[in-house]
């Protein structure tokens, strides 16, 4: 049985490496083997069948070994002359001939607009190749899993999302090579773009002790505002509520290829509980890309249900909501969650029946959570893991 479970284990982990190692070329080449194995089908009266990786729950486990999130060597048929299956087959090959064009072209496009490119009627019908936008999101999601690969190498990305603040400097290989330092380019840093991958932002050098993620927007200006990344040597990252993939990915990054540490700031409410969550271990809809996008190591730096106790902050806590309450006792249920800090945090929580928002600190002052509360808790170590 173990070797078996070793076999699964082997597998998972080569498919990894592919993700990783896969270029442009390589992309290329894949497209027009899957495209010739199709019209090979054909030719012999069969019905052509697209495979991708399952991706629903039930395939999805947490790997305690490594820390994140991954999904098991299951696959999807997708057969084009299955009634059921007739509509979406056809909605994926026309996306992976739009994305082997924008690789061949060296261009690139946001999810709304590669809807927008194939959105048509069908000749002599009242079909449309697609009704909204989150079809062919759908369908994209299917072919980076089939291709083993990310959508960001597929040349199509999300909006930008996320800022980047503080003594990084970087060059955009895509964009006349232009090297610039994060800290020098204006309070508001640099908008993190979808696409952070080496071969189009390289990072050049970095002057910082640890890279600080925060949550909200109105906090990362606070942060910039009492120049808490010069005064103590950090990178911030905001992420402006849920990070983004390339947000992600650019924190994975700067961790693994220039060691920094991760401290995630966020509300001490079930909404910042799963960003952080979401930043260390991955999530279950993108768990094949954990290995792109989680950071094990990262660790929790507040708010928590100790801060309203040491900082007397209990007038400016918030009551939590029914679907609060519901999402703690979810969040306790979880594996990656198990950790006996966790569960007291979580319980106290529930018993309290509060939650606290990062820009509580201001009732101290408005220079308290970059003077005192951060650089002290970073200090001490005052972490959740």
């Amino acid at each position: 049985m173990e070797e078996k479970k070793d076999k699964k284990q082997k597998k998972i982990e080569n498919r990894v490496v592919k993700i990783r190692e896969k270029n442009i070329k390589e992309l290329v080449k894949s497209i027009e083997e899957i495209s010739k194995n199709m019209i090979s089908q054909i030719r012999q009266g069969k019905s052509p069948v697209f495979k991708t990786l399952l991706r629903g729950k039930g395939n999805v486990f947490y790997d305690e070994k490594i820390g994140y999130f991954q999904l098991r060597e299951r696959y999807n048929f997708r057969r084009f002359l299955n009634i059921a299956h007739a509509r979406k087959f056809m909605q994926t090959t026309l996306v992976m001939e739009k994305a082997y064009e924008y690789l061949n072209e060296g261009k690139t496009a946001a999810l709304r607009e590669i809807y927008y490119d194939l959105k048509h009627t069908l000749p002599k019908s009242k079909e449309n190749t697609f009704e909204e936008q989150r079809e062919s999101d759908n369908v994209l999601t299917d072919l980076e899993h089939g291709l083993l690969t990310i959508r960001e190498k597929l040349n199509v990305h999300a909006d930008a999302k996320g800022s980047l603040y503080g003594d990084i400097t970087m060059q955009d290989v895509k964009h006349n090579n232009d090297i610039f330092n994060a800290a020098k380019i204006g309070r508001g840093g640099w908008s993190i773009m979808s696409h952070v991958e080496p071969e189009e932002i390289k990072i050049k050098k970095i002057n910082a002790d640890y890279l600080l993620v925060v949550e909200t927007g109105a906090m990362y200006e606070r942060l910039v505002e009492e120049n808490f990344p010069k005064k103590n040597r950090a990178i911030l990252v905001g992420t402006g509520g849920q990070p983004s993939r390339g947000t992600r990915r650019l924190i994975h990054r700067i961790h693994y290829e220039h060691k920094l540490p991760v401290y995630v700031f966020t509300d001490g409410d079930p909404y910042g509980w799963y960003i952080y969550s979401v930043i260390k271990f991955g999530s279950m809809e993108l768990a094949a890309h954990s290995y792109y996008l989680g950071v094990p190591d990262a660790k929790f730096v507040g708010m928590t249900m100790r801060d309203v106790e040491k900082y007397k902050l209990q007038n400016v806590t918030e009551k939590l909501k029914d679907t609060d309450i519901k999402r703690i006792k979810e969040l306790m249920q979880y594996p990656w969650m198990q950790s006996k800090e966790w569960q007291a945090e979580l319980k106290t929580a529930l018993d309290k029946k509060i939650r606290i928002e990062q820009q509580a600190l201001a009732n101290k002052s408005l220079s308290f959570v970059a003077e005192e509360y951060l650089p002290k808790k970073i200090k001490a170590r005052e972490f959740l893991p």
